[in-house]
C-alpha cells in the first residue's frame, strides 16, 4: 500500500482535529516528512509505549492509543477474562494525558471490562497500587515519565502489579496488529477510584518507616513540575517532618516542565534550583522525585557543597537501613539488577537475607519478588541504579515517594547522632570494601551498526585472560545463559536470554558490556572494590584511578579504541 492511500486511511480513523489538521498538511507536503511519520509504528515493548506526540503510527496520538488499549483488551481476552475483570487506569499531567486515558477507558469500557480510572492525574506507583490491592486483570498508566515535554507514553501492569515482561509485551504487540481500531465508543466511561485508595496507600506507604521519633531535619524538595508534589510532601507530613520547603516553581504539575532543560533528576542541571534554595534554608537534605513519581533523587550538603547521592549508594544505604530496623528474619530478601553494584549482595549476606539479581528494569525485580512470595521469602526492597526504588510489598514497581519518605527516615535517625547520609554510605564502605562504580558508552551510526554484535562476539570467542593486571575469573554470557569460570566449568543463569556479556576478575571488579535497547550505543559499565584500612577517601583515590585502569583494559579487551568512549 502507498504511503499516501496509507495515510488516508490513518487520517479516517483520527477522532483528534488537532492531529487531522497535522496529518492532511503532511499528505499535502507528501515526500519524505509524510513518509517517516508511516516508516513502521511505536514499537510496543516492555514499557509499553513511549514517544513523541504528534500525527501518524510512529507518534503517540489518540489512534494509537486506541489500538493499544484494543490490544491489551484482546490480550486479556486470550486468557478468558470475564466481563467482571477489572482494569485499572490512570494518568499524569501532561499534554494529552487527561484524553488518552478517556480514550483507553472507553475503549475498555466498550470490550465489557470493569474499569476503574483515576479522575485526576496520580503517580505511577498509585496506579501500581491499586492494581495490585484490587487484584485487577491490568492496569494502564498515561505517562512519558521524565522524557522531554513534548513526549507522552502508555505503560502496562499485569496481574500482581508489575510491569509486562518482554513475552506479554509481544503478545499484547501482536493483538495490536490482528485487533481493529475502535472508531464509535459507547458512552460508558468506567467508575473513579474512590480516595480511600489513596488513603491505603498512605498507610502501607508509613508502615514502612520505624515506630520510633527523630525527626529534627530541614528538608528541601521538588517534584520537578510533575505529579507527586502533594502525596510526597503529605507522606513526609504525616511521619513527623514539619521542616519541609518546596521548590515552588516546580510544585504544580505543568506540562511545559519551564524550569528545567530535562525533567529527569539525573540529568545535570535538573536539582539547580532544589540545591540553590537548600543553601538558603541551610537545609540537611534535598529529595527530589521525576515528573510521574517513581524515581527518587537526593542530595546531602558537604564541606565541598552539595553531592548527589548515587542511585546505588541510596539503594544500598536503604536496604541496610531496612535490615537492621525492620523486623524478621532470612525469610526476607532484596534483589537488584546485574549493572547495579555488587555491595547489596554482601549486605544481604551480613544480615542473612536471600538475593536476587535480575536484568535491568523494575519488570524483572517485581518478577523476582513474586517468585520470592511463592517461596516464602519477603521482599524488602528491590533497587536499580537509575534511582529506582522498590519497597515492601504494596507496589511492585519503583515507587520514588516511599523511598524518599524512608530515607527521609534514615536522614533524620543518623542527624540524631550527629551524622548524615553520607557517614553511613562509608559505614558501609569500611565494613564491605569501597564499590566505586563508571559506565560510559560508545555511540555508532547507520554505517556501523553491527559494532555491539562484533564486540560481543569477540568477547565470547577470545575472552581476556586479565584486565588492568588482575586475572579474570568468570566470563558470563547472558545471551547464551551460561557463565564460564577460568576452569571451563559452565553454570546456567536462570535468567532470560539478553545481548550482554559480563566478565569477572580476581579483585573483586566486574564489567559489563551491552548495547542500549532505545539508543545506537554500547554501553560499558565497570565496578572496582577498594579495601579501606580507616581512610575512605584515600580508598577512593585508589578507586578511581582503578576505574580508569579497568575500563581502559576494558575497551582493549573488546577491540575498541577508547578514545571513542563518551566524555
Amino acid at each position: 500500500m502507498e504511503v499516501a492511500e496509507r495515510a488516508q486511511r490513518w487520517l479516517e480513523l483520527d477522532p483528534d482535529p488537532r492531529t487531522r489538521a497535522e496529518l492532511e498538511d503532511l499528505i499535502d507536503r507528501g515526500g519524505k516528512v509524510l513518509a517517516d511519520r508511516f516508516d513502521g509504528r511505536l514499537e510496543f515493548g516492555t514499557a509499553g509505549l513511549r514517544g513523541a506526540l504528534g500525527a501518524g503510527p510512529t507518534r503517540m496520538n489518540r489512534v494509537v492509543v486506541r489500538q493499544a488499549t484494543a490490544g491489551v483488551a484482546a490480550r486479556l481476552a486470550q486468557d478468558g477474562a470475564p466481563a467482571s475483570t477489572i482494569v485499572v487506569v490512570g494518568r499524569d499531567a501532561r499534554h494529552n494525558s487527561d484524553v488518552f486515558a478517556r480514550d483507553a477507558v472507553a475503549v475498555l469500557a466498550d470490550a465489557g471490562f470493569d474499569v476503574r480510572y483515576w479522575p485526576d492525574p496520580v503517580p505511577t506507583p498509585l496506579l501500581a497500587y491499586a492494581t495490585r490491592l484490587l487484584g485487577a486483570g491490568a492496569g494502564i498508566q498515561v505517562t512519558a515519565s521524565h522524557n522531554p515535554a513534548n513526549d507522552n507514553g502508555y505503560k502496562v501492569y499485569w496481574r500482581g502489579g508489575g510491569q509486562i515482561t518482554p513475552d506479554l509485551a509481544a503478545e499484547i504487540a501482536a493483538a495490536i496488529e490482528t485487533t481493529a481500531t475502535p472508531t464509535a465508543l459507547g458512552d460508558d466511561a468506567g467508575r473513579p477510584l474512590p480516595d480511600d485508595l489513596v488513603d491505603g496507600y498512605r498507610a502501607a506507604a508509613l508502615a514502612l518507616t520505624p515506630p520510633e521519633p527523630g525527626h529534627d531535619l530541614t528538608i528541601v524538595y521538588t517534584p520537578l513540575h510533575g505529579v507527586a508534589g502533594r502525596l510526597a510532601v503529605d507522606l513526609l507530613g504525616r511521619a513527623g517532618f514539619d521542616d519541609v520547603t518546596v521548590v515552588a516553581e516546580q510544585f504544580d504539575p505543568d506540562p511545559d516542565f519551564p524550569s528545567v532543560d530535562f525533567p529527569n533528576p539525573e540529568e545535570p542541571g535538573a536539582l539547580d534550583a532544589a540545591l540553590a534554595l537548600a543553601v538558603d534554608r541551610d537545609a540537611d537534605l534535598v529529595l527530589a522525585n521525576d515528573p510521574d513519581g517513581d524515581r527518587i533523587a537526593a542530595a546531602v550538603p558537604t564541606r565541598d557543597g552539595w553531592r548527589l547521592l548515587t542511585g546505588d549508594e541510596i539503594g544500598c544505604v536503604l536496604a541496610d537501613y531496612l535490615l537492621e530496623h525492620m523486623p524478621g528474619g532470612p525469610e526476607r530478601m532484596v534483589a537488584t539488577t546485574v549493572v547495579s553494584s555488587q555491595l547489596l549482595k554482601r549486605i544481604a549476606a551480613h544480615h542473612g537475607v536471600g538475593y536476587a539479581e535480575t536484568l535491568t528494569g523494575f519488570k524483572w525485580l517485581a518478577d523476582a519478588a513474586a517468585r520470592g512470595d511463592r517461596a516464602g521469602r519477603r521482599l524488602i526492597i528491590g533497587y536499580e541504579e537509575a534511582l529506582g526504588v522498590m519497597i515492601g510489598d504494596a507496589v511492585r514497581d519503583k515507587d520514588g515517594m516511599s523511598a524518599a519518605l524512608v530515607l527521609a527516615d534514615c536522614a533524620a535517625r543518623e542527624r540524631a547522632h550527629g551524622r548524615d547520609l553520607l557517614d553511613r554510605v562509608d559505614d558501609l564502605a569500611r565494613r564491605f570494601g569501597l564499590h566505586a562504580k563508571a559506565q560510559t558508552y560508545v555511540r555508532f551510526d547507520d554505517s556501523d551498526d553491527d559494532l555491539a554484535g562484533r564486540v560481543l562476539s569477540r568477547l565470547r570467542a577470545e575472552p581476556p585472560r586479565e584486565i588492568a593486571g588482575s586475572a579474570v575469573s568468570a566470563v558470563t554470557d547472558f545471551e547464551r545463559g551460561e557463565r564460564r569460570d577460568r576452569n571451563g566449568a559452565v553454570s546456567a543463569l536462570d535468567m532470560p536470554p539478553t545481548r550482554m556479556i559480563a566478565v569477572a576478575l580476581d579483585d573483586g571488579s566486574r564489567m559489563q558490556v551491552r548495547p542500549s535497547g532505545t539508543e545506537p550505543k554500547l554501553k560499558f559499565y565497570v565496578e572496582v572494590v577498594e579495601s579501606v584500612d580507616g581512610d575512605v577517601g584515600a580508598a577512593r583515590s585508589r578507586a578511581s584511578a582503578r576505574l580508569e585502569d579497568v575500563m581502559t583494559g576494558l575497551f582493549d579487551a573488546a577491540g575498541i579504541d577508547p578514545t571513542l568512549r563518551s566524555a
